[in-house]
């Protein structure tokens, strides 16, 4: 049993374990203390001094976020003292900020507007200098814009610490400190592998994802374009957030209506090739497991930040990744191929608009030759959760009224496999739910599989499948990747066979729920919730193997004969490459 610390807040007793900080240990008794650079998703590092508390009857002051609790301590959270400091270390900041809050993409869901706001801040008494830093537009993901950095450390810990690629660093010192790519180079040259992490956990409007909701406004109203959509599966449990909803309430209807009041002429569901992933990457890896064991294990490869992270990290294991494409990539060129042919729409004229939970899909529908098997872009545009509830609310419509409606046909219905490919662990559970049935040629009786489900970090399991054994492994966020492929890598030196069969990675915490493109504001507590709703569709689904989905299996039928048939292999798999971790 963890050991108890004593002490006070405000003249308020309170007992906490021991190791908790004055923060935390204030929320226990309903005390709020402001902060900027503290997320509780990384290691606290004090910053800002926003956070600065004092102790009771002395001059000793503590920054909050990173204090741990001391028995019999007495802390003073807020007096006059304490305010005008914070209020001096905020006009600090803002005297570095821009004023240009109506163009900036975080207005209004911006943490240093909101806390300048509840502290009334209306006139600085420091004269305004700004560095005058041009923004890095180079990626196709995210715009760096370190005008509007405001140095809280966020995305430097995010991409170093949670993700393990270090593309972005402190450079220079003391007033001519700024944040940039390593080594001073563009974003687009640098490690950066277009999570959009470090967008998601900026406070303020220094990183954002790249917006290309003009290119669909402009496609929406030409008359010649046949614009169609499709929505991943972690969109229809956070974008509610944005109209008010509890975060993980599942809102697919919704969204299905939504769209089509936009003006898309056909809304397709991308659950629907999480389903056909499944049976490719599912039929790759029982043939594999059946006839080449020592090729083994199998990567999944349906995250493109991942993806871009082993090209750069890890080329040597470049023969294990799955060549099946993403769900995304695999609905795109079936919109400008089967859809097409079905109901006689010239696939030049089809835009497609793929809703994503991520910045890297926009990443991904720009590497080279495979994103165009249809003869063309497979995939127009991908916008991200946030841009989509921009355009919602700019089109007027009342998302929260909205009636129910249904996806359409042929590239719309999903089992529940298909819907967990939106949490860590839920394309390795999709997985072996039809492997099982690929193996033995049986049905599941439970198709759940707790072992991989879950926050933690790595997540490893043997699976008994009527006594062939299958050791898989579940990784989120990348920096916990390195140990599951290490120890792949010891297992080839020494000549052994690997420690896994097969291996899932998502580059985000809890997988695409909490993508780089989702709204603001992720935490361990909403990633739950989000992973909750997931598992509600599933729960749901009239059927929850990927190869039971009707509209699958007349596919197959009628367009792609089988599982990694030539058709398949051209439409549906790609290859990979080994890419410098600098382009010079």
């Amino acid at each position: 049993m963890s050991k108890q610390v004593n002490l006070k807040i405000n003249g308020n007793p309170v007992t906490v374990e021991q190791g908790t900080t004055i923060l935390d240990a204030a929320k226990k008794v309903g005390v709020k203390i402001p902060t900027l650079c503290y997320h509780p998703d990384l290691t606290s590092w004090a910053a800002c001094g926003i956070c600065i508390v004092k102790a009771e009857n002395s001059p000793k002051t503590f920054r909050a976020c990173a204090t741990p609790v001391e028995e019999d301590m007495s802390i003073i959270t807020h007096d006059a003292e304490i305010v005008e400091i914070r209020k001096t270390v905020l006009e600090l900041i803002l005297s570095n900020h821009p004023n240009d809050c109506l163009q900036c993409p975080r207005s209004g869901n911006c943490e240093l507007q909101t806390i300048a706001a509840e502290f009334g801040l209306r006139e600085s008494p420091y004269r305004k200098v700004l560095r005058g830093l041009p923004a890095d537009n180079s990626s196709p993901s995210i715009v760096l814009n370190p005008e509007k950095c405001i140095l809280c450390g966020r995305c430097v810990h995010v991409c170093q610490e949670m993700q393990n690629v270090w593309a972005l660093e402190f450079i220079g010192r003391g007033h001519k400190v700024r944040i940039a790519p390593a080594a001073d180079v563009s974003l687009n040259d640098s490690p950066c592998i277009k999570c959009g992490q470090c967008s998601a956990h900026c406070p303020v409007g220094a990183i954002y994802e790249n917006d290309e909701t003009g290119k669909v406004w402009t496609a929406l109203g030409d008359k010649e374009k046949y614009p169609v959509v499709q929505i991943a599966p972690a969109v229809r449990v956070a974008v509610g957030e944005a109209f008010g909803y509890k975060s993980g309430e599942l809102l697919t209807g919704k969204l299905y209506a939504a769209l089509r009041r936009l003006g898309f002429r056909a809304v397709f569901d991308t659950n629907f090739t999480a389903d056909l992933t499944i049976m490719e990457e599912g039929s790759e890896f029982v043939k594999l497991f059946k006839e080449e064991p020592d090729k083994l294990p199998l990567v999944t490869s349906c995250c493109p930040a991942w993806v871009d992270y082993l090209e750069k990290y890890y080329p040597d294991l470049i023969p294990h990744f799955s060549t099946a494409k993403s769900p995304q990539a695999m609905l795109g060129v079936l919109a400008k191929t089967y859809y097409a042919e079905k109901n006689k729409i010239e696939p030049k004229n089809i835009f497609m608009v793929s809703i994503m939970p991520c910045t890297a899909k926009k990443y991904e529908i720009s590497r080279s030759a495979e994103m165009r098997a249809s003869g063309q872009q497979d995939i127009d545009v991908s916008l991200t959760t946030r841009e989509l509830v921009r355009m919602i609310k700019a089109a007027g419509i009342d998302f929260n009224n909205l009636p129910d409606d249904r996806a359409d046909s042929v590239l719309g219905e999903y089992t529940g496999a298909g819907t967990i490919f939106g949490v860590t662990g839920g394309v390795m559970e999709a997985a072996l739910r039809t492997g099982y049935h690929l193996l033995t040629g049986e049905e599941l009786g439970n198709v759940e599989f707790q072992d991989v489900r879950g926050l933690s970090g790595v997540k490893e399991a043997a699976v008994d499948i009527k006594g062939t054994k299958i050791n898989v492994a579940v990784a989120h966020g990348v920096a916990n990747v390195q140990y599951v492929l290490d120890k792949v890598k010891a297992a080839k030196t020494a000549g052994q066979p690997s420690p896994y069969h097969f291996i899932e990675v998502m580059a985000c915490r809890g997988g695409c729920v909490s993508g780089g493109g989702q709204p603001y504001g992720a935490t361990d507590e909403i990633r739950k919730l989000r992973t909750a709703g997931i598992y509600q569709d599933d729960q749901l689904a009239a059927k929850r193997c990927s190869h039971q989905n009707p509209e699958i299996q007349k596919l197959y039928k009628d367009f792609l004969s089988q599982p990694l048939s030539e058709k398949s292999h051209h439409l549906l798999h790609t290859k990979y490459k080994a890419r410098p971790l600098y382009n010079r």
